[in-house]
């Protein structure tokens, strides 16, 4: 559906957004590096990768299908702000726990979002739970630790009270005792118990996602200013692509970043409306959670982002997940279950899955097992057993998106089901 019809790849630049990471590009350069290697090992193809001095970004040079690739791949930063975002800390991480909860259950989204997949609901309620419950191990810890220490030090008092004969004055000291150094202990240690448990977050990964679901909802579904200045940015830096000599600008959103990838291509096509020549332009997701944030009430902005690229035929978009992927809302059309989708003519996304359990091997996928997180970026790894879906052919392959998957329908068990019960939308300028 390009204006210019184009199937073939000889240059192309991809922008890839990463989720809701406090980690740099480098991560995402050498994760590329690694697994392309693996891929090409299965595949059959050759494929080499350069770093250059920006530390955004890298240069590809493939060799597949027939053909020779350049692309050029950056990484849209963003972890800058996922880093302030994280600097609450432990008091400010449960504040934004009840004002989190209380806007899904208020306005009724926690529940809707569970008609349409039950493992992202429960991946949100995790941090939920694993807070409280370190909360409430530190609490009962501490107190019965530091009522312990007050029953030892009241009977000690107590007896010498009781050997120089102080009576009932012994037992009020004794009581007075008791009380302070219950205090004394009980609130230091439920701190040092805290940071204790926070501490080995790098493993149960509760403040990080609790932090991941406040950011998305702090403001009930609209983007913070910061955001938008970053989409801004970004938008420059695409346009200037655009003009370039070359085939495919293709723009790829992972996990939270899906939402920030639909409304920057959104944003390009209000500001070049029907734009008729220059590269293909493409929009790649990959384990999307837009649910999370288009079925609050004040996500107009995105809704209306959707709404535009279902029926643009100025670009391709394919959005890609699985229903082994807990962490995302599995083919599910973020178009149609936000209840924006179009009564005619909605073209995209054409949603496919990417089937782990065909895909990827039952050695690989038993030493996946139970490895949330690194299910969640399969997306971008190797498969052992490659279907349709190839992340390296896809960003560094000879045909453009459109054409590598010209003709392919979604898949039969794709969620279009509206499913929102807040479907306003808002007008949206570059």
């Amino acid at each position: 559906m390009n204006p210019l019809g184009k199937t073939q790849v000889a240059r192309r630049r991809v922008f890839y957004i990463p989720g809701y990471d406090p980690y740099p590009p480098r991560r995402y350069r050498e994760l590329y590096r690694a697994e392309s290697r693996k891929q090409a090992e299965i595949s059959g193809f050759r494929i080499a990768q350069k770093s250059d001095r920006s530390d955004t970004g890298w240069t590809i040079r493939a060799e597949m299908e027939g053909a020779r690739i350049n692309t050029r791949m950056d990484v849209l930063i963003w972890h800058d702000l996922v880093q302030n975002s994280m600097k609450d800390g432990i008091f400010g991480t449960y504040l934004a726990l009840l004002r989190t909860a209380w806007i899904y259950l208020s306005t009724g989204t926690l529940r809707r979002l569970s008609w349409l997949a039950k493992g992202p609901i429960l991946a949100a309620l995790y941090p939920v739970a694993m807070l409280l419950a370190q909360l409430c191990a530190a609490v009962f810890g501490s107190a019965m630790v530091a009522s312990l220490a007050g029953f030892v030090l009241v009977r000690l008092v107590g007896g010498l009270a009781t050997l120089v004969g102080a009576g009932t004055t012994g037992e009020v000291l004794a009581a007075i005792v008791g009380t302070s150094v219950f205090w004394v202990i009980f609130l230091p240690l439920i701190v040092v118990t805290m940071r204790w448990f926070k501490s080995f977050d790098h493993k149960t990964f509760a403040y990080y996602l609790m932090q991941d679901y406040a950011y998305t909802a702090r403001r009930c579904g609209a983007y913070p200013e910061e955001i938008e200045a970053r989409l801004h940015e970004w938008r420059h830096r695409i346009e200037a692509a655009l003009r370039e000599e070359i085939d495919e600008v293709l723009i790829v959103g992972h996990s939270s970043g899906a939402q920030l990838a639909v409304s920057l291509v959104a944003d390009i096509l209000r500001s070049q409306p029907g734009r008729g020549a220059g590269p293909a332009l493409a929009l790649l997701t990959l384990g999307q959670v837009i649910p999370m944030l288009s079925f609050l009430p004040d996500a107009r902005r995105l809704r209306s982002d959707l709404r535009l690229l279902s029926g643009s035929d100025e670009i391709a978009w394919l959005d890609v997940s699985a229903p082994g992927d807990g962490c995302c809302f599995a083919l599910s059309d973020p178009v149609a279950v936000s209840g924006v989708a179009p009564e005619r003519g909605q073209i995209w996304p054409i949603i496919i899955s990417a089937a782990f359990t065909k895909t990827l091997s039952p050695e690989m996928l038993q030493s996946l097992k139970r490895r949330y997180f690194r299910l969640h970026f399969q997306y971008l790894c190797a498969f052992d057993q490659p279907g349709d879906f190839d992340y390296f052919r896809v960003t560094a392959g000879p045909q453009t998106l459109q054409a590598r998957f010209a003709g392919r329908r979604s898949s039969q068990n794709r969620i279009d089901v509206p499913a929102s019960r807040y479907t306003s939308m808002s007008t949206v300028r570059p």
